[in-house]
């Protein structure tokens, strides 16, 4: 038989299992209390919330994420593990993590290992079951806003942390896109003969991936390069890619603008698609809770048909500050915002979408087909 347990080997057990402790404070001074996991730590980012049933391992590997401390509202998180094969990008991007349940115990063949190691391995603080859905509410109707994400092995006192929250900044005031993009020069596939300079404003692999498949050789670039260096690779077209943060905020318009003088074949996506319209003249501004999951429906204008496309912004252009020489080319059909435009004889065009899908359906990866009929 056993031999039972000793009193003190009882502690140690306990010590060794007890359970994180989790608070979510928003500027406001709202309160959610959970289970922390991941990291030990504090964090602080805007709180906004992703509506896809699938897709975490790329959305926190997402660079558009960063600054952001990410809700999910699918209920269980972490049952198929985390599988390296679908990073966006080379580790996470997220402030931080919200669920309403989370498991350490994977079921899946690809799983290398649980969410639960992974954040914490990658010092990211999390906290499960709190009411996600009364929070999702809260953004919905008042907007998202900073918050405060701290996970302790002791309990918190409330108090002060309500009294910092309420100092937080806004994270869209500083230039975000300089943060992710990469200070240095990558070349893929090299010595094909369309070659194509990404501007990496934040890029994910997976816009990487749809352009090398086609054949193409790929030049990407820090967000910050002169149209000077980028026209001197010569290149068959330009792609802006997706991002963090305020587009006006961003030193790759200036680029785009100047850019655009050149007849260059360019397609933005996402961000990349707010640059290019800040390029050309027209206005951005911040959505009350952004887009963000895997099913917004996209109408494109004229014909009515309806896309399905993965989405992850929290700005929009708006259609009616575009110049004359512009025109709006899909539509949200859910609110209306504007989901993509292009210049009515050059080969410009942008979608606010992206149509790599990763995660999400793949309505609209004939985006990138586009782009490769116009290269020169």
């Amino acid at each position: 038989m056993p031999q039972p347990i000793k009193c003190a080997k009882v502690k140690k057990i306990l010590k060794d299992t007890q359970t994180k402790y989790g608070v979510l404070v928003l500027k406001d001074g709202t309160v959610f209390e959970g289970k922390g996991f991941g990291a030990s730590g504090r964090t602080w980012g805007e709180v906004v919330f992703n509506t896809g049933l699938v897709g975490y391992v790329e959305s926190i590997t997402d660079p558009s994420y960063h600054g952001q401390i990410l809700v999910q509202t699918y209920p269980l998180i972490g049952n198929y593990g985390v599988n390296p094969d679908f990073f966006e990008s080379s580790h996470p991007r997220i402030k931080g993590y919200v669920v309403a349940e989370y498991t350490d115990k994977p079921s899946h063949h690809s799983s290398r290992l649980s969410i639960d190691h992974w954040l914490e391995a990658s010092r990211i603080p999390a906290i499960s079951g709190l009411d996600t859905r009364a929070l999702v509410k809260r953004l919905r109707e008042d907007g998202v806003i900073p918050g405060l994400l701290v996970v302790s092995d002791k309990p918190l006192k409330l108090s002060p942390l309500v009294r910092e929250a309420r100092q937080l900044p806004d994270p869209n005031a500083a230039n975000l896109v300089a943060e992710v993009s990469s200070p240095d020069l990558h070349v893929y596939q090299p010595g094909r003969t369309k070659r194509i300079v990404l501007i990496d404003c934040g890029t994910k692999l997976g816009i990487i991936s749809q352009l090398t498949r086609r054949g193409l050789s790929v030049i990407r670039v820090p967000h910050n390069t002169s149209p000077e260096t980028i026209l001197s690779f010569k290149p068959s077209g330009l792609v802006i890619s997706n991002g963090p943060g305020n587009p006006e905020l961003c030193l790759a318009v200036k680029t785009v603008a100047a850019l655009l003088t050149e007849n260059l074949p360019m397609l933005g996506i996402c961000l990349g698609h707010q640059i290019l319209a800040l390029a050309a003249g027209a206005r951005t501004y911040k959505l009350k809770f952004g887009h963000r999951s895997q099913n917004q429906p996209c109408l494109e204008m004229g014909s009515q048909r309806c896309y399905l496309t993965s989405q992850n912004h929290g700005y929009a252009v708006d259609q009616k500050s575009l110049p004359a020489d512009w025109q709006p080319w899909l539509v949200n059909a859910n609110d209306g915002t504007n989901e993509g435009i292009k210049h009515k004889r050059q080969p410009f065009f942008g979608v606010q979408f992206h149509p790599e899908a990763c995660p999400g359906p793949t309505d609209t990866e004939f985006i990138f087909d586009l782009l490769v009929e116009q290269l020169r």
